[in-house]
């Protein structure tokens, strides 16, 4: 049931087909990306697979917006999108929690066990006599084959600056919402259209990084526990920055189309929440993977 009129009822969504287009085009990249990742050559299914969430999100996209225009939600209805978007973020949390554990079980853990700390001193000797528990793993014993970066990366050249830009878009991005619920609108397109700027600046800066740690590193998916564990978090962390900015870019659009109102404007308080837990993730990586 729905009605754009009365408020009173609580809207109901037709059923829709942009579930089951978004499991086929997230399925599609993932193998896709594994593909490309295990074969070193652009497998077809990961360009079909990004054209499909193109597709998803205009879709979906459009779809909700096109409701949230027509009034078809009240009060309980966006409550229900305030507990779905919280929802949703603790996941989040704990998605990057479980990357965080597993750093910290190779750092702490395994490196005590492996390095022969008090308790286990025949672990040390049975499985790897030659190894030295200094974190990140740089050696490469002869006795042991597995591929070791030259360096770690540091945390003072472009990690150090992204996270300036991150610091820097968080409060560009709460500007821009003070300015929407004050109603000046000039001011928010304005200081949204930077957060955006500053989130394209953030992934720019991070292929620059990547670059460099693959050319001149030897940093790569393939140097041990310490290559893994680095691409997956700034990896991981690096597409919620583009999806993030994505969403950014959307709300910026509706903005400049005067969709929002000092009242009511919930897709925008949804996407800045996400904004500002990504900026919290990459401290914490900045902490612990570049500084520590």
């Amino acid at each position: 049931m729905s009605s754009s009129n009365n408020q009173d009822v609580y809207f109901i969504p037709e059923p829709s087909k942009w579930p089951v287009v978004g499991t086929i085009a997230l399925t599609t990249s993932v193998i896709g990306a594994v593909n490309t990742i295990h074969s070193g050559e652009l497998s077809l299914l990961l360009p079909v697979g990004l054209l499909l969430i193109a597709y998803l999100f205009f879709g979906w996209f459009g779809a909700v917006i096109k409701e949230s225009m027509d009034n078809c939600y009240n009060e309980q209805v966006d409550r229900s999108f305030r507990i779905g978007m919280l929802w949703f973020i603790f996941s989040e949390v704990m998605f990057f929690a479980a990357f965080f554990g597993a750093l910290f079980y190779a750092r702490i853990i395994v490196m005590g066990w492996l390095g022969g700390s008090s308790n286990n001193a025949m672990t040390h000797e049975l499985l790897w006599p030659a190894f030295d528990a200094v974190w990140p793993i740089l050696t490469n014993p002869d006795n042991v084959k597995y591929v070791a970066p030259a360096e770690k990366m540091g945390a003072w050249g472009l990690p150090a600056i992204n996270t300036a830009v991150l610091l820097a878009s968080s409060v560009t991005v709460t500007i821009a919402h003070h300015a929407l619920r004050a109603g000046h609108r000039k001011p928010l397109i304005m200081w949204l259209a930077i957060t955006v700027a500053l989130g394209i600046g953030f992934l720019f800066l991070q292929v620059e990084e990547y670059a460099h740690a693959y050319s001149e590193m030897g940093l790569t998916l393939d140097s041990g526990i310490y290559g893994s564990t680095f691409f997956i978090l700034t990896g991981f962390h690096g597409f919620h920055v583009t999806m993030g900015t994505l969403m950014l870019f959307i709300m910026l659009v509706r903005a400049i189309k005067d969709h929002f109102t000092p009242e009511k404007h919930f897709a925008f308080e949804a996407v800045a929440w996400y904004w500002h837990f990504v900026d919290v993730v990459w401290l914490g990586l900045f902490i612990f993977v570049y500084w520590l």
